[in-house]
């Protein structure tokens, strides 16, 4: 034993040396009969300690039953942002998360899959992709999650639509599967109780940006979602969490390699984030985009992705033979009009309007303010800083700064130009949608700074940079 001229116990609980704290917290030798406490576990991780599976499933309990505080939370995600929990500890968190409540169990007659993205700027794929998918013979419980640092969330898009509710308890998730083939909706107190602790809490307190946490967070639901494929849209670029290609291909390789060892047949694609998906951001005009596609427009950034994510996981699902195959297939679900019609009966089994998709512009809430941004020079548009974009919707109220804040759903951006147009002076950019016009004012000021225009046209990157193997 080691010999200080205070108490062992106190010197590791200070940290002084090693030595004690290996000997008095446990990090030696523990047995199943130590006690482990918030406290303790957010200090091994802090000093960079590896956490056991026994520690993160106590502490996965802990945020699910209330034993955990939200400091204590926020505590451990800035731990985990700064130092990392390592591939074990990843792997132990998820399935951690996955297993402090419950999983669902489906007898459906076709595969159960989902798609999940890793956030970004007018990506509002899901609501073209979930219906499509179900239109093709899959069924998809799709768990979303709300806006989360500078990007939009799935769930707020759809309850721009009125009377839709996302929150739905065990039995109304099962008839909107049952009648629609497909449910986008929030994780109910007992899917993933701890990520959804942990979740609110990261959006507040800047540990969003962390490969181990957002590993967690999405897989956690979606394994416990009964999932038997999905497919992972990695984005990467200035509206991306993940800004450069080291950083995609690392989450890309933990998400799949997290949920394969899980039991759940994954793959993933990479792609691009340097400009919004769809031209627009801002929860009701994200539907109106989506609505576009299901009704008529078959060209553009977000049909294509939602082809190729459709295909990849029908692929893996055994639906159709090969990834071309389920391209077309799900081309041809939108095309027929049969993913809107389907689309149309999630809403409604949701709560929302009977005849959503034959008359939705009128359904969906409007902006008091639209304004246009215009050009100040000419030549073409080279970059856009997608993340000052978002969070220019954010101040628009289109998301929250706190968890407590309520989102005004007509707010946003539209119209918004591609990467490489040529555009005269004052020429609109985009055009701004705002509740007051002094927020229209200051968006128009962020904005101006985060599109770049030059004088020499660049080439646009590609959609999709790489696919996993």
């Amino acid at each position: 034993m080691p010999t200080h001229p205070i108490q062992g116990w106190l010197c590791a609980r200070l940290f002084q040396c090693s030595t004690c704290f290996q000997l008095f917290s446990g990090r030696a030798g523990r047995t199943g009969a130590d006690i482990l406490d918030a406290r303790s576990i957010i200090a091994a991780l802090r000093d960079r300690h590896p956490l056991t599976g026994r520690e993160l499933n106590w502490f996965a309990n802990g945020l699910a039953d209330g034993r955990v505080s939200d400091a204590q939370a926020g505590a451990f995600a800035m731990a985990a942002v700064l130092n990392g929990l390592g591939e074990e500890g990843r792997v132990a968190l998820t399935l951690a998360m996955r297993d402090s409540g419950e999983t669902l169990k489906w007898d459906l007659p076709g595969p159960v899959i989902d798609k999940h993205s890793t956030g970004g700027l007018g990506d509002c794929v899901s609501l073209v992709l979930a219906p499509a998918l179900a239109a093709c013979g899959a069924f998809v419980p799709m768990i979303s999650g709300r806006g989360l640092g500078h990007t939009g969330g799935t769930l707020d898009k759809l309850e721009a639509i009125p009377g839709l509710r996302c929150t739905l308890d065990d039995w109304q998730f099962r008839q909107v599967m049952n009648s629609a083939g497909c449910a986008i909706v929030a994780a109910s107190d007992r899917i993933a109780p701890a990520d959804r602790r942990l979740y609110a809490v990261r959006d507040v307190t800047a540990t969003v940006e962390s490969l181990d946490l957002i590993t967690a967070s999405i897989l956690s639901k979606k394994l416990a979602a009964g999932l038997e494929a999905l497919v992972l849209d990695v984005k990467v670029g200035s509206g991306a969490f993940m800004k450069d290609m080291t950083a995609a291909r690392a989450l890309a390789t933990a998400l799949v390699e997290t949920a394969n060892a899980a039991g759940c047949r994954t793959t993933a694609v990479i792609s691009d984030m340097n400009q919004p998906l769809a031209p627009a951001l801002g929860n009701a005009l994200e539907v109106a985009e989506a609505m576009k596609v299901l009704t008529g427009a078959r060209t553009g950034r977000l049909f294509d992705l939602c082809a190729e994510l459709g295909g990849d996981v029908l692929c893996l699902s055994g639906l159709c033979a090969d990834t071309e195959k389920g391209f077309a297939m799900i081309r041809a679900a939108i095309a027929s009009g049969r993913a809107a019609e389907t689309f149309g009966r999630m809403v409604a089994a949701m709560g929302g309007p009977q005849q959503f998709v034959e008359n939705w512009p009128r359904f969906l809430p409007e902006a008091t303010v639209i304004r246009e941004l215009t050009a100040r020079r000419a030549g073409y548009i080279t970059a856009m800083d997608g993340e000052a974009m978002g969070l220019a919707v954010i101040r628009l109220g289109g998301g929250r700064q706190v968890e407590s804040d309520r989102i005004d759903p007509s707010v946003g951006l539209d119209k918004v130009l591609a990467l490489g147009s040529r555009v005269a002076p004052g020429q609109p950019l985009l055009r701004i949608h705002a509740a007051r016009p002094e927020q229209a004012d200051q968006a128009e000021q962020i904005l101006q700074q985060a599109i770049r225009i030059d004088d020499l046209q660049s080439d646009p990157a590609p959609l999709i940079y790489e696919r996993s193997v």
